[in-house]
């Protein structure tokens, strides 16, 4: 990198938020209540996207189901991810980074309505300088939730972070010219995250922390 790092922008399912278990339960109990086929590993590739989106990728066959599966999905979702929690270390290192000086955001494949009871879940709003969810702009891997992120924040692309566990998250990044990390302990293995250049691919919180705090360093130093 040759920008100071400023700003971060995480992902949040299966990146911050140890939450990918249940939206694949809430998918297949949506896809049984109306006699659709879901697999787990098709449940798990599609997180990250918008909700529009993922009903289009998984029911293609059925378009006039799409607003009930979601519905169905959105309500068993809530109901039983009341107690989903940060990864260990997460709360750690977003405090960490923060007390640091850089700029943290949330770039997310969730509805507004969805990221703003988690962040009221994890107390965490204050963290964030900037927050996008899916459903106010466009999903995933669309760039645009980074461009509006950026001129929020008044940051260009080459002094931010992009952290994701999915192809989705990076694929954004790399549309916008953006520096990205890939996090394997979420959805998409290592092959599938290296194949958008991410700066490194870690599998930890511990890793990740200890990745961003020498990025941000080596980046003040140049």
């Amino acid at each position: 990198m040759t920008s100071a790092v400023k700003l971060i922008i995480f992902d949040w399912d299966g990146t911050l938020f140890d939450s990918v278990g249940q939206i694949v339960k809430s998918l297949k109990f949506a896809a049984k209540q109306f006699n659709q086929p879901l697999t787990d590993e098709d449940a798990k590739s599609i997180i990250g996207l918008g909700l529009p989106e993922v009903a289009q990728v998984l029911f293609p066959q059925v378009p006039d189901l799409h607003e009930a599966i979601l519905q169905s999905y959105s309500a068993h979702y809530v109901e039983h991810s009341k107690h989903d929690r940060w990864f260990d270390g997460v709360a750690e290192m977003l405090h960490d980074l923060k007390e640091s000086g850089i700029h943290l955001a949330v770039a997310t494949g969730k509805s507004r309505k969805g990221l703003d009871r988690v962040l009221g879940q994890t107390q965490s709003v204050s963290l964030f300088s900037a927050t996008r969810a899916a459903s106010e702009t466009k999903s995933k891997p669309d760039p645009l939730m980074l461009a509006e992120i950026l001129a929020e924040t008044g940051f260009n692309a080459d002094q931010a972070i992009m952290v994701g566990d999915t192809s989705y998250d990076l694929e954004m990044a790399l549309n916008i010219r953006m520096p990205s990390v890939g996090v394997t302990y979420g959805v998409h293995v290592p092959e599938v995250l290296q194949q958008y250049h991410p700066l490194a691919v870690v599998d930890s919180i511990d890793e990740l922390h200890q990745l961003l705090k020498n990025l941000i360093n080596q980046s003040v130093a140049c």
